[in-house]
């Protein structure tokens, strides 16, 4: 009986250094605990931003409106700022971008707590957010591989960052409904302001080898066609980035309806808000923690169908529920797929993209995964205001269903396309001959 305990014990330890192995990288580290304290307040923010408007207004075309405007510069200058990203430093790109978005939350705080503030100033403040966010989130995502001293930890060190944010939208909304119904909005802007500190803190800790800037061989647009040539003409990439629009376009707007559900569909208040936003986190951070604890890349390509499937069935049942306790279940659902998908999606990006280009198809990430999200913000706030966020979302789950279906069938070729890049980078050895392996991204056999 010891011995059997022993080993149970022996084989959990072994599950958590594969989940967190790449928190054994000590810059990796100071950026995972420091963001860990910043998310939580971003996520304070983005609930206390959404509740804001609808209790200034009680508008849905608003709140897509707000939504809109924190994300359409990410559309317009993602691109741009994918090759700046290429030719600067990154570490310092994110020192500067964490302080800006600093000012940005302290500069909410103080319209708030003095009374002041309206819509307009909330989409200003929201229009400087998503400019700086179109450099800082290329910047991280690229300066991942930078904090890391082996590269086969891209993986784990990505779906541990998407654990991180989920366990922050698990924590920030809940804290957020709690500190609103107590104090007001303006304090989650001020504590989220205070919480940049942290970060800004683990990045100027960091030991981090000094990467001269790129020369520019060419004019900024050549680059940026160069970047897109690159990604048009490579199918892997052109097809996750399609779906992953299309997803950000017609499923991601349910989270600024998300209001609409709380008080009017459910006859809740900003504690049922916090509610629902938690429990699409708790089950995005189980989908986060269960892609850590994947030991390969190999099998991601037929997650992201499957999962981007699930999230819109879950979508469409959740827009049809009226109770409290089954639209929780299935906004757990709903995270759990989404972020199964869109963790899938960058993993394999990041894996399979040139070193030199990575910038720039990350940026293109950022436009799909961000970029295209205002769009539909903008429409379903519009659609919603005509025909109710029920069946907005009804048709939004419905059009993300027949995306996996039309990405499942490009899977076979995607297949055969990265096999060379795997192989080169020692994801999947050499083949001897007359020896068969698993797809490429398919799960490989068993033992």
């Amino acid at each position: 009986m010891a011995d059997s305990t022993t080993e149970q014990r022996s084989r959990d330890a072994m599950s958590w250094r594969v989940i967190a192995r790449a928190l054994r990288h000590r810059n990796y580290r100071l950026f995972f605990g420091g963001q860990g304290i910043s998310l939580i307040g971003t996520w304070m923010t983005r609930v206390a931003t959404s509740w804001l408007v609808y209790r200034l207004t009680g508008s849905a075309f608003l709140l897509g409106l707000v939504s809109f405007s924190g994300q359409i510069p990410i559309f317009l200058l993602g691109a741009v700022a994918g090759v700046w990203v290429d030719r600067w430093n990154r570490h310092r790109v994110l020192v500067v971008t964490q302080i800006l978005s600093m000012l940005q939350s302290f500069s909410l705080a103080f319209l708030a707590l003095t009374g002041v503030i309206t819509v307009v100033d909330i989409i200003l403040l929201n229009l400087f957010q998503g400019a700086v966010n179109a450099f800082d989130m290329p910047a991280r995502q690229t300066f991942v591989i930078e904090m890391l001293e082996q590269r086969e930890d891209l993986g784990n060190a990505i779906a541990l960052n998407s654990s991180l944010v989920n366990a922050a939208r698990l924590i920030g909304p809940s804290v957020a409904g709690l500190v609103i119904a107590a104090v007001g909005e303006g304090y989650c802007f001020l504590i989220d302001g205070f919480s940049y500190m942290a970060v800004i803190a683990s990045l100027l800790a960091m030991r981090v080898a000094l990467r001269p800037a790129a020369h520019a061989r060419q004019g900024v647009f050549s680059e940026l066609r160069e970047g897109w040539d690159y990604l048009r003409g490579f199918r892997p990439l052109w097809s996750i980035l399609l779906l992953l629009a299309l997803i950000s376009l017609v499923g991601m707007p349910y989270t600024a309806l998300m209001p609409i559900f709380a008080g009017t569909i459910l006859h809740g208040g900003a504690h049922t808000l916090g509610f629902l936003m938690a429990a699409s986190g708790v089950g995005a951070l189980i989908g986060a923690v269960k892609l850590a604890a994947r030991k390969t890349v190999l099998g991601l390509g037929r997650v992201i169908p499957l999962t981007a499937a699930t999230f819109g069935a879950a979508l469409i049942a959740f827009a049809a529920s009226r109770l409290l306790w089954l639209s929780l279940l299935l906004l757990l659902v709903t995270g759990f797929s989404f972020m199964q998908q869109m963790a899938a999606s960058n993993t394999i990006l990041q894996t399979i993209a040139e070193d030199k280009k990575r910038g720039r198809v990350m940026s293109f990430y950022a436009m799909a995964f961000q970029g295209m999200a205002p769009f539909g913000s903008l429409i379903a706030g519009a659609t919603a205001s005509h025909i109710g966020a029920p069946h907005t979302l009804m048709i939004g789950g419905a059009l993300c269903i027949c995306g996996a279906a039309w990405f499942a069938r490009q899977l076979p070729v995607i297949r055969q396309l990265v096999r060379s890049i795997y192989i080169q980078i020692g994801i999947l050895p050499e083949l001897a001959t007359g020896i068969e392996t698993a797809s490429i991204l398919q799960e490989p056999p068993e033992d």
